[in-house]
């Protein structure tokens, strides 16, 4: 079983990592390449291309213009105590043990527009590129296009790895990213979560809340080793419950009446 995650806008490069083991993005060729068309823009261009701020867009700009296909501690930091948006706050890495972050790295992968798929412990230099941005470039008219099969391909090799565990992938991932996704070619049944709140007199999604929530579910599975897609129906994190009327098998839907 693995657990797909979207990755996070914002960075902590600031605090140092609690453990040292890592490892090296799968797809560094793949990700120079695109550094290579990134480096072909101006900070203007960048800024209207990605719809962010002029501060925002000379930063990333300084990024691709530092960027190096030689990955070390110096300049580079594990993908999962990296990242610091709402899903790995839900997440909380750096309160990992060691054995944690192992079981992790056969069990949870991030989806990533600059690096296609990310293991947590792989070293992640400072980068913004969203999927669903329309960057074209010479494999087609954007990032779904670049990745192609290539990321199904490499979710396949470690479903097949993962021997003992049922072979289910568990989309934690939002819908921009889990597009990079091929299902129909996928060795696997899907198996995607939702998170719901109690808001006007209804369930809803909320995607602060949501967010979080996919990275709780994430430690959760991690922490306790679930291997089945029936343990994740014990998930009560911040008083999130299994619906089990509105979901089905391919479908998980946990609500709470109280928001945290």
């Amino acid at each position: 079983m693995i657990i797909v995650l979207s990755p996070a806008k914002s960075l902590d490069y600031e605090t140092p990592p609690h453990v040292s083991k890592h490892t090296i993005p799968d797809f560094v060729d793949d990700a120079a390449e695109l550094i290579g068309g990134l480096r072909e823009l101006s900070p203007q261009q960048i800024a209207s291309l990605m719809d962010i701020s002029d501060p925002l867009a000379q930063l990333n700009f300084q990024r691709y213009a530092d960027w190096s296909p030689r990955f070390g501690q110096h300049n580079a930091k594990q993908a999962v105590l990296a990242f610091n948006g709402d899903v790995y706050e839900g997440f909380d890495a750096r309160t990992l043990s060691a054995a944690d972050l192992d079981y992790a790295q056969n069990h949870v992968r991030v989806l990533s527009g600059l690096y296609g798929l990310l293991r947590p412990l792989d070293l992640l230099q400072p980068y913004r590129l969203e999927m669903g941005t329309q960057f074209a470039n010479a494999r087609g008219k954007d990032l779904y296009a670049f990745w192609g099969e290539r990321i199904t391909q490499a979710l396949n090799a470690q479903l097949k790895r993962n021997k003992g565990a049922s072979r289910v992938l568990v989309n934690c991932a939002s819908n921009e990213y889990f597009r990079s996704v091929k299902p129909k070619l996928l060795d696997a049944p899907v198996l995607t979560t939702v998170f719901e709140d109690w808001k006007g007199g209804q369930y809803k999604v909320i995607s602060f809340h949501a967010k979080r929530a996919r990275g709780l579910m994430a430690r959760f599975a991690v922490e306790q080793r679930i291997a089945e897609p029936e343990g994740l129906k014990g998930f009560d994190s911040e008083g999130y419950a299994f619906d089990a009327k509105a979901s089905n098998d391919a479908t998980y839907v946990f609500r709470r009446r109280v928001a945290s």
